[in-house]
């Protein structure tokens, strides 16, 4: 909720980024997440309204659930080969994503996990991934 915050830098000695870190901070508009990093925990950047775009390092492995809910500011991410999996709701509400390529290392997309991505008008989805939760892309038109 540190709605002054605009950018952050992070220190090497952080290994993760824990549930609700940057929750509702809508003036943060970069951040800059070292290799040190190997998760984003569930709801890390939480209604990040001002986030317009974020480099995830590949040394991160997992998104957790409604990592990047509401952060309709969003118009470009890329996801790293290290990711395997992407958590419930990961993207919900996105309305600035209007195209996604998921890497090769995903193997499943989390329920909800695209749900009310109105601008989205293309993404990839590799044959590496087996799973698509409930609602994956709800809310898309």
């Amino acid at each position: 909720g540190c709605t002054g915050l605009t950018s952050i830098t992070i220190p090497n000695s952080v290994t993760s980024l824990g549930g609700g870190c940057f929750y509702g901070c809508t003036g943060l508009t970069s951040i800059t997440i070292p290799n040190s990093v190997t998760s984003l925990g569930d709801g890390c950047f939480y209604g990040c309204t001002g986030l317009t775009s974020i480099n995830i390092p590949n040394s991160v492995t997992s998104l957790g659930s409604s990592c990047f809910w509401g952060c309709r500011g969003l118009t470009s991410i890329t996801i790293p080969n290290s990711v395997t999996s992407l958590g419930d709701y990961c993207f919900r509400g996105c309305t600035g994503l209007t195209s996604i390529t998921i890497p090769n290392s995903v193997t499943s997309l989390g329920g909800g996990c695209f749900y009310g991505c109105t601008g989205l008008t293309s993404i990839t989805i590799p044959n590496s991934v087996t799973s698509l939760g409930n609602g994956c892309f709800a809310g898309c038109i």
